[in-house]
């Protein structure tokens, strides 16, 4: 199939959970598929990273856009333009009248098979009429993540806010996922979400395309026996993680080092705000920033915690930690969607004190530890290498595209039965409704 796939970033540096998970997905689908790849990126964003794409795209093209780092008064200014937007901010931020040419371009250009809408934020550009059919490739339910920063949120202005935000995504999410043929999840668990919130919205079942691991890189990596380190990584500008960071060191850690006081965490990943700066005040606290290789920490590590409170979609750090033989404490928000026993290849806990307790179990008794090892590597290896999953996604891509095709010679017949004339345009007949 020729595909065109939209994004608002380029994959390249593989940074971020979202990315990894595309480039993987990609990188199988380009050995079959023809791929067209439109997508923003930084005015100084290195040409090798443009040029690295076309290992998974036969085609690159970008749209400049810049983004004031998290954190900073440009970001604070910049979303409080978008308070009166009906649009939420996360989607609004990306409208882009040269992306959306670009994009008509490309499809006056090529008769494309199929559209990959990859994560919702794209579709705010996608033209009022489709030439083909088109899915969402989501990673999240985006909607849960903005409701649950809600119910997190302590202070009034904060919760009226982030409510606002909740309300605005639940609207728009509901909205564009009527445009397209197909949705894909990450798991059962949002499969089921988006069952719930958006009924009849989709028009056809959500296909499930689990979260997968490249196990040759991620090796088994058992840790010392005597170690006390404990390790979290992820995109440190990605609102979740810096609560969840936030919430540990404050809430949890404590607990720990009362017990075990030789403890040392280190906050691996890209871009810490400077709220999760801050964090290396702590006792026993490290923030490393960015890093060009996050195993040697994971490596390190007799524990990896997950204390996420937010999120949706699957967590693709606990595979990683899975397939390195890391013995994994986390929330039941942070496993949410992942085929994981608590007991079994992973511990749960929700409570500060349940939370601690287990990790303080782990650094104590070590046969334990080597149990969930043993078993977290074997789940991954045996069931969730990339390949496995990049199959899935493909046969997936196929029904979607066929069923969009045929819903479309249908649509074609009857108009072409009733008082209207025949449509001959293609793109007349994908989706009528108005831009999102």
């Amino acid at each position: 199939m020729r595909i065109l796939w939209l994004k608002t970033d380029l994959l390249l540096p593989l940074d971020k959970g979202g990315k990894l998970r595309t480039w993987h997905l990609m990188r199988h689908l380009a050995k079959q598929h023809e791929i067209t790849y439109l997508a923003f990126a930084e005015p100084d964003t290195p040409q090798t990273d443009v040029g690295g794409m076309r290992e998974v795209a036969a085609r690159v093209e970008t749209v400049m856009r810049s983004e004031p780092a998290k954190g900073t008064w440009q970001f604070y200014a910049d979303a409080a333009m978008h308070v009166v937007d009906p649009l939420p901010y996360a989607v609004g931020k990306y409208r882009s009248t040269e992306f959306r040419q670009r994009l008509d371009a490309l499809l006056a250009e090529i008769d494309f098979d199929l559209i990959v809408c990859d994560f919702l934020f794209p579709a705010v550009n996608l033209p009022k009429q489709l030439p083909c059919p088109a899915v969402m490739f989501t990673h999240n339910v985006e909607s849960e993540i903005w409701r649950r920063h809600a119910e997190t949120k302590t202070s009034p202005l904060s919760k009226l806010l982030y409510g606002m935000q909740y309300r605005r995504m639940l609207r728009y999410e509901g909205r564009a996922l009527r445009r397209f043929d197909g949705v894909l999840a990450v798991s059962d668990a949002d499969r089921e979400t988006f069952d719930r919130i958006y009924p009849g919205a989709i028009r056809q079942p959500v296909h499930v395309v689990p979260t997968g691991v490249d196990t040759e890189f991620f090796t088994d990596s058992r840790s010392d026996p005597n170690s006390r380190e404990l390790v979290f990584t992820g995109s440190m500008d990605w609102l979740p993680n810096e609560d969840a960071m936030i919430y540990f060191c404050r809430d949890v850690l404590p607990l720990i080092r009362a017990e075990e006081p030789d403890v040392q965490l280190s906050i691996v990943g890209r871009a810490p705000t400077p709220a999760v700066k801050q964090l290396a005040d702590h006792a026993g606290v490290r923030v490393t920033g960015r890093v060009d290789d996050v195993r040697p920490y994971m490596r390190d590590a007799a524990v990896y915690i997950v204390p996420l409170r937010i999120g949706g979609g699957t967590r693709l750090k606990i595979f990683e930690a899975m397939a390195m033989g890391k013995a994994v404490v986390s929330t039941t928000v942070g496993a949410e969607g992942l085929p994981v026993t608590s007991g079994e290849h992973v511990l749960l806990a929700d409570e500060p004190n349940t939370f601690a307790h287990a990790v303080v179990g782990l650094l104590r008794h070590v046969d334990r530890r080597r149990q969930l090892e043993s078993a977290a590597r074997a789940l991954v290896v045996e069931q969730y290498d990339w390949s496995a999953v990049a199959g899935a996604l493909d046969s997936a891509l196929q029904v979607i595209a066929d069923c969009g095709l045929r819903n479309a010679d249908l649509l074609r017949i009857s108009d072409s039965r009733g008082a209207r004339p025949p449509i001959t345009n293609k793109s007349a007949i994908r989706n009528p409704q108005s831009a999102l």
